[in-house]
């Protein structure tokens, strides 16, 4: 992990209390690390992701490092959240990349792949396999 020195600026429990989310603001690159946890539901997605967005409005970053490396599940019920809701508003704040580490877990990529779908035509994106690749290719984006 590219953030292994620094402390998260909010993380976000599942409703048991585990963690879900952690994001870290890395001032270099402009970049906002999320780092996914554990058996990914809609509603979970949905609530992290919302909570994620208030650092919109405290730091300034134009690229998403998603990290779903550690996670499994179908959060598929959250997609037309993300692309109708979500989207706009990150792309008018200032988002303009986004790379995405996949899950080993199958039914995660295939979600994974479809949101990537979804949002390709108002965001950079890529999926990747590996951290370091993304990470390079995040600084790359404009």
């Amino acid at each position: 992990m590219v953030v292994t020195d620094t402390q998260p600026v909010l993380v976000v429990a599942d409703r048991y209390g585990a963690p879900l989310a952690d994001f870290y603001y890395l001032a270099e690159g402009a970049m906002l690390y999320v780092h996914w946890h554990g058996n990914l539901t809609a509603e979970e997605v949905v609530r992290a992701v919302s909570e994620g967005s208030k650092l919109l409005g405290a730091y300034s970053y134009s690229r998403v490092l998603n990290d779903k490396r550690d996670t499994s599940g179908d959060w598929s019920d959250a997609l037309p959240w993300l692309e109708y809701e979500w989207l706009p508003q990150a792309v008018t704040r200032g988002v303009r990349a986004i790379a995405y580490l996949l899950s080993p877990d199958l039914e995660s990529q295939i979600v994974s792949q479809e949101f990537m779908d979804a949002i390709s035509r108002q965001l950079h994106t890529a999926l990747f396999l590996q951290e370091e690749p993304a990470r390079q290719w995040l600084l790359l984006q404009q």
